[in-house]
């Protein structure tokens, strides 16, 4: 005789949603909801959009509207009374165009002196080259073009050393020996990237990390405090580990601030070919395939801490106090990174968190071995976890805390 069950009267045994790794259905963690969560409000926040949206607009219009404004190529002017004059003045536009081919140096013929004087006076001509050779004068209203001037100055010493060479039977190469001083800019390297850039592209490095943490930091703060204003925390704390309610917020956030800096970084690698410093991409892609793995760790060393920041508040207004130390630490280290030089700044690009601003700009301008960087980021992955194990701490002590803000010493101090 068999025993029939009443389903109703049988005590059934159903695993707390997040205890098992799995969610309510079973086939989800927690942390991946928290996670999702985490990333949909964000995509939905209409001031993180428009924001984003503007960063991109500013960006490529400081990229590409110098070129187009920059006023184009060249374009002169010259008055001139005679065939001499007009030649000079010819080899003085093929020795712009060298340069830009789209630049113009235009001989316009005038009766005599005073007509080309007349024509500069009037803003007709840009200048006017006076005279022959030996006794040239260029005549202009105010202070000639710099460019203009030089190039003018440069065809008549050469068409008079030419002369010269020729009255003394020799070539122009063999006066000239030995007084030629060949230009050597240090400044560039190899890969073909100015001095100038390798600094820019450095200080973009830091300030997108700077304020990558400082923004999503305090998202992170902002977003733990207020589900502990609301009390929504219980409910969550009560259904899903608190280490996996902070694994969500921290992944979520690191994943949107990953995502945005790749967009950034992306929209500018494809407007530069625009600001003619295409030939600088190989150098630029070799410094960002560095840059990821330190701006990852990096975030991910403090988003932790952001977390429990924001988990020492009770309200949204205490938030500014908790996160104070997190905030100068951010601006301390900024400061120190670009203001940095020798031997201190071969130590910071060594140092957690501050490797991530110093050690990308030592790439940029290739003052590294191959060891170094490679070192800093164990360093900084070894900082990491100990960073997120001490957030992850402060985090569970302080998330359920409601009666006023704790210290950072205070939290420290609680038991488990």
């Amino acid at each position: 005789m068999s025993t029939v069950t009443d389903p109703r009267k049988t005590p059934t045994t159903s695993p707390v949603p997040g205890q098992d790794g799995t969610s309510a259905s079973g086939t989800r963690s927690p942390w991946t909801l928290v996670m999702q969560r985490e990333i949909a409000v964000k995509l939905k926040d209409k001031s993180f959009i428009w924001g984003t949206v503007l960063t991109l607009v500013l960006l490529v219009a400081a990229l590409i509207l110098p070129t187009f404004l920059g006023g184009g190529a060249a374009s002169y002017q010259v008055a001139v009374t005679d065939q001499t004059a007009a030649a000079v003045v010819a080899q003085a536009e093929a020795t712009l165009q060298a340069e830009d081919d789209e630049a113009s140096l235009t001989a316009e013929t005038v009766a005599d002196r005073a007509a080309a004087e007349q024509a500069v006076l009037a803003g007709d001509v840009d200048a006017a080259l006076i005279g022959g050779p030996g006794e040239w004068e260029l005549l202009s209203d105010g202070m000639p073009s710099l460019e203009l001037d030089t190039v003018l100055s440069d065809t008549v010493r050469a068409q008079a050393l030419a002369e010269q060479a020729e009255a003394a039977g020799m070539t122009l190469e063999e006066l000239t020996a030995g007084s030629l001083l060949v230009p050597v800019d240090l400044s560039e390297s190899e890969d073909g990237m100015p001095g100038f850039l390798q600094f820019l592209l450095g200080f973009v490095f830091a300030i997108l990390f700077y304020m990558a943490a400082l923004t999503f930091g305090l998202q992170i703060a902002n977003s733990v405090v207020e589900e502990k204003q609301s009390r929504i925390v219980e409910i969550l704390a009560a259904m899903i580990p608190v280490r996996q309610l902070l694994l969500g917020k921290v992944l979520g956030n690191t994943i949107l601030a990953f995502g945005q800096i790749a967009l950034i970084v992306a929209v500018a690698l494809v407007a530069l070919p625009l600001t003619g410093f295409d030939v600088a991409l190989p150098g630029i892609a070799e410094a960002l395939l560095w840059y990821l793995p330190f701006f990852v760790l990096g975030f991910l060393a403090l988003a932790c801490i952001w977390a429990a920041a924001g988990a020492l508040a009770s309200r949204t207004e205490d938030v500014q106090s908790t996160s104070m130390p997190l905030t100068m630490f951010l601006v301390v280290i900024f400061i120190a990174a670009l203001n940095s030089s020798g031997m201190l700044r071969d130590v910071l690009s060594f140092v957690p968190v501050a490797s991530t601003f110093v050690m990308p700009m030592r790439i940029v301008e290739g003052d590294t071995a191959l060891w170094e960087p490679l070192l800093a980021l164990v360093i900084v992955a070894i900082f990491c976890a100990g960073s997120i194990w001490l957030g992850a701490k402060l985090y569970e002590r302080a998330l359920l805390h409601t009666q006023g803000t704790l210290t950072w010493r205070a939290a420290l101090g609680r038991k488990d």
